[in-house]
């Protein structure tokens, strides 16, 4: 997705702030919102709200800014949600742009890079998965892509999840044997991998097959992508049928498998949309308050996916709104397909329409769907949508009682909102790792999750305690470095530590330093008969200790947050140690690139003969300088 022009939004140019008083009150947020009317124009743009500290509250667009933010003056129109805002309000900002298209454009970027009080939100908005066909090679790569599209080539997607494209990369690949290798290994073999033996390469790396051949390979899988399955299927089955007349009975038996991922393929597709083409359909769900939006992802008449979303700040907002403004984020970075279906007229449809089209550079249509096979798809999304929507206020009433048990069991004021749980890995000290994951209301947040790399000496990498302590000495230092005041949501409520008595001490310890000693610290220990019947054991502050019953829920949630600890920790250690594994010792000498240290290995034959070896032999080694051969000799000698 490429940005928007830079003279566009220039908020250098077209930016003014006005400030008010810090008194959190309506009538100052009143005085503060005329003062900035009385300079603003009749034109397009965008404003935001931001409280005394700076703070962005709301961020709006308008057609006409004045006409537009004089409605935030006229108090008793307003609803509660927008009262509140306008209590807090307290400077604006605004940008103006040259049509509301733009404006609207330039608001789903601003709600996303701020995530304001009072916009509705769209809560998981990361990068959907795509798949990639590269032109960059004479033998172009397929492969999973997620992020910006810089890469030259052809890109499918976006698909709902990494799994469904996963198991469509999987079929692809037994279906049209293209390589997923990179550019290096490609290069580097003189023999086929073990791709080519399963069936899912064609081994173009050793010239199993021409360049020719592979580009029509390369055809086909843009034609299967692109939608027209029915002709790739037919194209094969000729093949297939051609060789077993030449009884060519292996080549035969390879096109019947490769048919047979087609059919895969086919067959996995949970939802029928043959004859759809390219769409995206939305369904939206509204029950207590809370709505759910749900996304099916349609490509070539192909399902590529179906995903859940729940937009946060949606009480007390029009369901038409709240679709409208989760739109315009979804696609800040997915391109939209160029049919949108949708379970309802918006109000703002055609303004819609008009700046997606311009983000995507193609026309984009809105549809509300009334018969045939497009009806029928989102009738389908509908049900989905209202089953997520049960589902999630399900799971939210569940949550809520057992944060409330928590409080209660650990004597919390209130039902936690953020807990942070501990782990350190190590082996014999080395690799040593510390992680925290993050839960609250909506389970886990795994965007907060942390990796420490433990950075003491040898001593302190092999000691629990000086980890646990390292870990809690960088986290809420810049805690406290970042937000001093500590009225930000990412300061916890809760803090377990996967350990006993010692590492609870340890972290206590360290925050006691820091001047923190309102944080609820628990440590989390196995029960002296811990197995399948046994308990954890919880460590208080103050020195009690406490357990729960065996079957009781609450001991099942702790657990589950231990566990999932566990799970990050050991995951991380185990990816570091095996990119330890991988890395030379010549890797930490300054100034010695790829070339060099494979000269020096070729010659020596192992880093350890390298760091052993005299400045003469070094000088030696071909294609080493004597600058180079003193730099390494340097490098080892004066340790």
């Amino acid at each position: 997705m490429s940005e928007p022009p830079v003279d566009r939004f220039n908020e250098e140019k077209s930016t003014f702030t006005l400030r008010g008083a810090d008194a959190p009150d309506l009538n100052a947020g009143v005085a503060a919102i005329r003062n900035v009317l009385a300079t603003l124009p009749l034109r397009p743009g965008v404003y935001r709200m931001q409280d005394a500290r700076g703070d962005v509250l709301y961020i709006g667009k308008a057609r006409a800014l004045k006409n537009r933010v004089a409605n935030y003056t006229q108090v008793d129109r307003l609803p509660k949600r927008l009262q509140r805002m306008v209590s807090q309000t307290r400077s604006m900002t605004i940008v103006t742009t040259n049509n509301e298209a733009e404006a609207l454009l330039l608001e789903a970027q601003l709600i996303k890079r701020y995530r304001p009080a009072f916009n509705v939100l769209l809560r998981d908005d990361k990068s959907f998965p795509f798949i990639l066909l590269r032109h960059d090679h004479d033998f172009p790569r397929i492969q999973k892509h997620r992020g910006a599209r810089r890469a030259v080539g052809n890109y499918y997607g976006p698909f709902a999840s990494a799994g469904s494209v996963n198991n469509t990369l999987n079929a692809l690949q037994k279906l049209f044997l293209l390589r997923s290798c990179t550019d290096s290994f490609f290069k580097g073999r003189d023999r086929p991998c073990l791709l080519y033996q399963i069936k899912r390469c064609s081994a173009p790396c050793v010239g199993r097959i021409d360049e020719a051949a592979y580009a029509e390979l390369v055809a086909d899988a843009k034609n299967f992508l692109g939608g027209k399955s029915t002709q790739v299927q037919a194209k094969l089955g000729k093949q297939m049928q051609d060789a077993a007349e030449a009884m060519d009975f292996e080549l035969a038996a390879i096109l019947r498998d490769r048919l047979k991922a087609l059919t895969f393929i086919q067959g996995t597709q949970a939802i029928n949309a043959e004859g759809v083409g390219d769409a995206d359909i939305f369904a939206l769900a509204n029950r207590e308050g809370v709505m759910g939006i749900q996304a099916f992802f349609i490509r070539g008449g192909q399902n590529w996916g179906h995903r859940s979303f729940f937009p946060a700040h949606t009480n007390d907002v029009p369901e038409e709104e709240v679709l409208t403004s989760f739109l315009s984020q979804f696609y800040e970075e997915v391109p939209p397909a160029k049919t949108i279906l949708l379970d309802r007229d918006l109000p703002e449809g055609e303004l819609l329409t008009e700046a997606l089209g311009e983000r995507a550079g193609y026309k984009v249509q809105l549809a509300v769907p009334q018969r045939g096979d497009r009806r029928r798809l989102l009738d389908q999304a509908k049900r989905n949508a209202v089953e997520a929507l049960d589902r999630r206020l399900a799971e939210s009433t569940t949550q809520a009682r057992l944060l409330r048990e928590v409080a209660e069991f650990f004597d919390l004021s209130e039902p936690p909102q953020r807990i942070e749980v501990y782990d350190n890995s190590h082996i014999q000290g080395t690799n040593a790792l510390g992680a925290m994951v993050v839960a609250g209301p909506e389970g886990f947040q795994k965007g907060q999750y942390r990796k420490f790399n433990i950075k003491g000496n040898e001593a302190a990498t092999n000691d629990d305690f000086g980890m646990m302590r390292e870990v809690f000495r960088r986290r809420f230092a810049r805690q406290l470095e970042e937000t001093p005041d500590r009225d930000d949501a990412t300061w916890p409520d809760l803090v377990l530590i996967d350990g006993g008595r010692g590492q609870l001490n340890a972290a206590k310890a360290v925050l006691e330093d820091l001047g923190i000693e309102d944080v609820c610290l628990v440590g989390v220990a196995k029960g002296p008969h811990h197995g399948r019947e046994g308990r954890e054991v919880f460590h208080m502050m103050d020195g009690s200790e406490r357990m729960l019953p065996v079957n009781a829920p609450l001991l099942f949630y702790l657990q589950r947050l231990r566990d999932e600890v566990h799970r990050f920790v050991i995951g991380a250690h185990r990816d570091k140690r095996a990119k330890a594994m991988g890395a030379s010792p010549l890797d930490e000498v300054p100034g010695i690139g790829p070339a060099r240290k494979k000269a020096l290995l070729m010659h020596f034959g192992t880093g350890r003969a390298v760091r052993n070896a005299s400045l003469e032999d070094l000088q030696k080694a071909p294609g080493v300088s004597q600058a180079v051969a003193q730099q390494v000799y340097d490098f080892y000698h004066s340790r």
